[in-house]
């Protein structure tokens, strides 16, 4: 059996207060939504950022593509950044979001992370991250050895452990999981997430009717607390269309769950 899905989506971008440009890029079009956020000079990482969305442009106008898609695609990305001519610094970027795929008729989110950019998702009232960071202190988090308070002043906090290029040869994580009825999937850059608490981006997304209201308004609020770095934001709204068919005839192992965080499982790819 097919389960329809409908998707809306928003995205925001700014240079951000203290940067001089943007190296920040987002590709939002079903069925990927993607943030990178570049590194290596203001030339570079912005070419990095890029090139790493080029290697998933070809896939925008399904309506869902599959996890073997999705590989080759992050192959081609990794090819294209390593393209780039190197100075004194290699380019490199982060890569996070979500790609629409399909199992069995069902839609599923297919997250991918490599880097500290975030996905999110928000579902009945809460918000989970779903992606882990590949930095310094995430590592330091994990072993026990710093709280999520002390990772959040440390002066390594932006130094990451994986990365598209930049030297890094890291593999991204994935995770799967069903659409949910009414899921809305935050995707940013840390520039949003190293300013804005995460009760406050909860709130925002709650109140906020459209995906596109929504992620300017995150933005906005970034700059307003200080807005140290580049920020970017997409957010993707989806709603199955229960015309199609039963939901509740759907095998049981992908049946959406109430808790967000227990039905994301990561997967070997």
């Amino acid at each position: 059996m097919t389960v329809a899905m409908e998707v809306s989506w928003g995205a925001c971008s700014d240079t951000g207060v203290r940067r001089a440009a943007n190296e920040d890029a987002y590709l939002a079009g079903t069925p990927v939504f993607l943030v990178a956020d570049g590194m290596g000079g203001h030339v570079g990482g912005a070419e990095a950022s890029a090139r790493a969305l080029d290697g998933f442009r070809e896939l925008v106008g399904a309506h869902a593509t599959d996890v073997d898609t999705v590989r080759a695609a992050f192959a081609r990305a990794v090819a294209r950044v390593d393209e780039i001519p190197r100075g004194t610094t290699a380019p490199g970027t982060t890569l996070s979001g979500v790609i629409v795929c399909e199992e069995r008729g069902v839609p599923h989110w297919l997250v991918l992370n490599i880097g500290d950019s975030r996905t999110y998702r928000f579902a009945a009232g809460a918000l989970e991250q779903v992606s882990i960071d590949h930095s310094a202190v995430q590592s330091l988090v994990d072993d026990g050895v710093l709280s999520i308070a002390e990772a959040e002043r440390h002066p390594h906090r932006h130094v990451i452990t994986r990365a598209v290029g930049a030297g890094s040869s890291g593999q991204p994580d994935y995770w799967l999981f069903p659409v949910g009825h009414h899921d809305r999937i935050l995707v940013c850059s840390d520039g949003l997430s190293k300013e804005v608490p995460a009760e406050v981006i909860s709130a925002i997304l709650a109140v906020e009717d459209t995906a596109s209201a929504a992620a300017a308004r995150l933005v906005r609020e970034a700059l307003e607390r200080g807005g140290r770095d580049n920020v970017t934001v997409v957010v993707v709204d989806a709603r199955l269309d229960t015309r199609a068919g039963d939901v509740d005839d759907i095998d049981e192992d992908t049946v959406p769950r109430s808790n967000p965080a227990e039905e994301a499982h990561r997967v070997e790819l």
